[in-house]
């Protein structure tokens, strides 16, 4: 099996950190497919069963025997779902039970490293996933030295428009358009050093803290649905969903007002890190 092959085959597809994770299960658990005998796959986990069956079902793909895994997985009756709307729902207000207000949680982290203040409010307010938020820091700091932050950041919209960057954040699955970010915000953010995914994982768990970056995503899309609608929602997370709507008529530079009431609502949001 030419592994470095299947590898370049899901670069065009994927972020590096996709790549590495299908690459690693399907090359851990390739005799399940190379033998058509899934049975293993049941025993495991239901989230790391997920996992290697999405590495197999891109081996299956780039061996050309896809068919074959969708038999083979229809015939030992695996499931792709990680639970249905309504456990995926309890789930999510049970983790806010148990582990409290993500605004508390980025206060915390705040106090504990000083030097991490800029990049957990640049999480609070500008909407990204964990790894575009660490990209889009990165870049600002890097564009600003160079005296070319204008090729990312249009001052009269004060949006960080990263569809003109396509390879760090227009990916086959995730995708991040733009973001309304005050000027004085991004200022902040260019004197800043860069930070890098690792470090902040290893600083965080060092002190013994939850790694909640999902969750601060979560509560920007739920707080915001008091100021936005769902459609403007999903365009700032990076969704265009298969509706007709989506897909052929919502045009935010149509909408004059959509940065305001995001400045209203990321305003409030600030007020609320303690």
């Amino acid at each position: 099996m030419d592994w470095a092959s299947f590898a370049r085959f899901l670069k065009d597809r994927c972020s590096e950190r996709v790549v590495r994770d299908r690459v690693r299960y399907a090359r851990k658990f390739g005799y399940c497919l190379f033998n058509r005998d899934f049975s293993e796959l049941n025993l495991l986990s239901e989230c790391k069963r997920h996992l290697v069956m999405e590495g197999l079902s891109a081996l299956s793909k780039f061996l050309g025997v896809y068919e074959d895994f969708q038999g083979l997985v229809k015939a030992y009756g695996l499931k792709w779902a990680v639970g249905s709307a309504e456990e995926l729902l309890i789930a999510r207000m049970n983790k806010t039970v148990e582990d409290g207000d993500v605004l508390k949680w980025i206060g915390e982290v705040k106090a504990a490293f000083a030097d991490l203040q800029t990049f957990m409010d640049f999480m609070a307010i500008s909407d990204l996933r964990f790894e575009e938020a660490v990209n889009s820091f990165n870049l600002i700091i890097d564009l600003s030295k160079a005296e070319k932050l204008s090729d990312y950041y249009d001052v009269e919209k004060e949006a960080l428009e990263h569809y003109r960057f396509k390879k760090l954040f227009i990916r086959r699955t995730k995708k991040a358009f733009v973001s309304f970010i005050p000027k004085a915000f991004i200022e902040r953010v260019s004197r800043e050093s860069k930070v890098t995914k690792s470090m902040i994982y290893n600083r965080l768990q060092k002190r013994g803290f939850k790694l909640r970056f999902g969750d601060v995503r979560e509560y920007y899309a739920t707080f915001m649905t008091r100021l936005l609608n769902p459609a403007e929602i999903d365009f700032l997370q990076g969704r265009v969903s298969a509706s007709v709507f989506m897909r052929n008529y919502f045009n935010p530079a149509l909408i004059a007002d959509l940065k305001d009431r995001v400045f209203q609502g990321i305003a409030e949001i600030q007020k609320r890190i303690c």
